[in-house]
């Protein structure tokens, strides 16, 4: 047997989907996991949207990581029904689960994720989270201690997606319960995602961040041109808001919040796409899109 043959048969690779209630660090930890930020992040809860691949590549293993929305009980909008199918639909066909929770907090939004769980037939890790914000870690043993009682879990692990502490045996063990398979992504593919979405999603992450509490869920971002012009990369993209009123907010004060908003994004695409940028934003109103099934199909919002 040659070389190449034992290590096709030696070498795991498999889908891990991530799971939880909004804003445990679901993104934070799969973008240190894979090594890239294709995720964006913010405080604010639900700003992942979409169910997103992110490919963490090694000589050994291939895992493929699937970042999911939060799962929340109520969703009345539908955008949030979006959001949870994205959110379910993911753990079937995977390989192993990650059911990540916050440290020495247990909510109702938990318990609503861990009955989702009941029927995945995949072995889920259990993953306490944000264990940076606990001064003294032995308060952390009760926690750990009656989680591990709420369900079987093949394991719970106590990390830091912020700081990366104790990931390097998060990921040892999503690699011993992977299948034995070849790789199924080129080895420099770090995500399934266009550069195209990957642009708007860093202009949403901006208008999050330097927006209130309830007009970012009223916001979407999509990119409308794409162009490579020599050394230079031109990118267009739109900002959709529900009322005329929001149009304002976003803009700013002579055009201060979207001026900013455009530096920040620029400076982040040209890290990721490593390259000058030239970047045109543009807000415009959309009708209630985000209960409109058929308006969100256009933005993207496809199962």
């Amino acid at each position: 047997m040659s070389d190449a043959e034992a290590e096709t048969i030696t070498h795991r690779c498999g889908y891990v989907a991530i799971i939880g209630r909004p804003n445990v660090g679901k993104s934070t930890l799969v973008n240190h996991l894979v090594g890239h930020k294709f995720s964006i992040t913010s405080r604010k809860a639900q700003t992942t949207r979409h169910r997103l691949l992110g490919i963490k590549s090694s000589p050994g293993a291939q895992i493929i990581y699937v970042d999911t929305p939060g799962l929340h009980a109520r969703a009345g909008r539908a955008l949030n029904r979006y959001m949870n199918r994205a959110a379910t639909g993911a753990l079937v066909g995977v390989d192993v689960i990650l059911f990540l929770v916050e440290a020495d907090r247990w909510t109702d939004g938990d318990e609503h994720v861990l009955a989702r769980l009941a029927q995945a037939e995949a072995p889920i890790i259990a993953v306490v989270n944000k264990i940076d914000r606990i001064a003294d870690k032995q308060t952390l043993l009760p926690f750990i201690d009656t989680l591990a009682e709420r369900r079987e879990f093949m394991e719970v692990v106590p990390i830091s997606a912020l700081h990366g502490t104790n990931c390097e045996r998060l990921e040892e063990l999503i690699i011993r319960a992977l299948p034995v398979r070849e790789a199924l992504y080129d080895e420099e593919q770090f995500t399934d995602r266009s550069e195209r979405f990957l642009a708007a999603e860093l202009v949403r992450e901006k208008l999050t961040d330097r927006l209130g509490q309830e007009l970012p869920y009223r916001l979407s971002v999509e990119t409308e041109a794409f162009e490579r012009e020599n050394d230079l990369l031109k990118i267009g993209v739109v900002i959709w808001v529900e009322r005329s009123s929001q149009k304002g907010i976003v803009i700013g004060r002579q055009g201060r919040v979207l001026k900013a908003v455009g530096s920040d994004a620029r400076r982040d695409m040209q890290a990721l796409f490593g390259q000058k940028v030239f970047l045109e934003l543009w807000v415009k109103v959309k009708e209630g899109w985000s209960n409109d099934e058929q308006a969100l199909q256009r933005l993207g919002y496809v199962d």
